[in-house]
């Protein structure tokens, strides 16, 4: 777009309203210089771009007429974002990208890698990193681990970090899978329901049942016939009638007494069975009372004859030291009569008469 325009002639300029109170020219034409310097003030990201300079003279179209500079504005990068394109199992192929969003000159980037123990490696030969894109092929268990990327430029550096867990195709469970699952469960807890409201229902039916008839149950009955033309035949009756005959109310109490009498009587026969039960189970909990006791009282008898066999031992230990020492007296007692007679011999031997060891006394030596 256009910034402004300097016309020599009148020495006046026209800037756009984009750049007004920003953009000024230094113009030097009759001078030595012969130059027009634009100036920028308050430069942003935006200003990053190619300008040009148009020279018009009017009747003369020789020389260099156009010529253009570049301008960078310096804006260190951005914190750089990392992601992983692609599924990380075995044998997939994937690309970690990194970008940052600001950074002027444009930012280079760096890959570096390090295994699960956070040491150094040498990147595989077939990985690939340009342009912020590291591409990694047949990756496998040991691709696993932590990757920086760098991103820098003339001003300074910012990294992101990013960690890659490569997993076996088999541990992956789809979404699909999970619903799957979820709607089965959900089947499964319904039936339960079902089933356990029909048990409830039914055990209702069989408690009302055995405390007695419904009441209407034998209203609007007919009884049974025999055939259209013949005597009907109720229970209870020895007589026969014809189609337009009823029971008679007296049949119906009848009936309904006995209904009520095996009613009564069955549950009698669960009270009783009943009763039987929570008396066995009274025998059994005193039975297991009597278990418990013998047990305890094995216990102590066991601990008895422990502490019975270490007494014994400890009287047969001082025991056998006590006839260890007996027998050290009777060795001391031996040496001492010993060294006695010992000592008695030699006084006697002393005591002897110095006359009877003279030859004259020796009976041998006579002829």
């Amino acid at each position: 777009p256009l910034i402004l325009t300097y016309y020599h002639t009148d020495n006046s300029t026209d800037i756009t309203a984009k750049y007004e109170n920003r953009a000024s020219v230094d113009v030097n034409i009759n001078g030595a210089s012969g130059k027009a310097d634009l100036k920028l003030s308050s430069v942003t990201a935006e200003d990053n771009k190619r300008f040009e300079c148009r020279v018009q003279i009017p009747k003369d179209d020789k020389g260099k007429l156009v010529d253009t500079a570049r301008l960078t504005v310096l804006v260190a990068p951005s914190k750089p974002i990392c992601e992983i394109q692609g599924t990380a199992e075995y044998g997939q192929n994937i690309n970690l990208t990194c970008y940052s969003k600001e950074g002027s000159p444009t930012p280079t980037y760096k890959w570096d890698s390090r295994d699960v123990s956070n040491m150094p490696r040498v990147a595989d030969p077939r990985t690939t990193d340009k342009g912020g894109i590291l591409s990694l092929y047949n990756i496998s268990k040991d691709t696993s681990g932590y990757y920086t990327c760098t991103s820098s430029n003339k001003i300074r550096s910012a990294s992101c970090n990013i960690t890659l867990s490569v997993m076996p195709p088999s541990l992956k469970i789809s979404s699909t899978a999970i619903i799957a699952v979820a709607i089965a469960i959900a089947v499964l807890i319904l039936f339960i329901i079902i089933i356990y409201c029909c048990c409830c229902r039914k055990k209702n039916k069989d408690e009302e049942y055995a405390m007695g008839v419904h009441e209407g149950e034998y209203e609007n009955t007919e009884p049974l016939r025999k055939d259209e033309s013949g005597p009907t035949y109720v229970e209870g009756s020895t007589q026969g009638h014809d189609d337009s005959s009823v029971s008679k109310p007296a049949n119906r109490r009848d009936n309904y007494e006995e209904r009520s009498e095996r009613s009564y009587d069955g549950r009698s026969d669960y009270d009783d069975r009943r009763s039987d039960y929570v008396d066995r189970r009274k025998d059994y909990d005193r039975r297991n009372d009597r278990d418990d006791r013998r047990s305890d009282y094995d216990d102590r008898r066991s601990d008895y004859d422990d502490r019975r066999n270490d007494r014994r031992s400890d009287y047969d230990d001082r025991r056998n030291d006590r006839d260890d020492q007996r027998s050290k007296n009777s060795d001391r007692h031996e040496r001492y009569d010993d060294d006695r007679r010992y000592d008695d011999e030699r006084r006697n031997n002393n005591r002897r008469d110095p006359r009877y060891d003279d030859d004259r006394y020796n009976d041998r030596n006579r002829p």
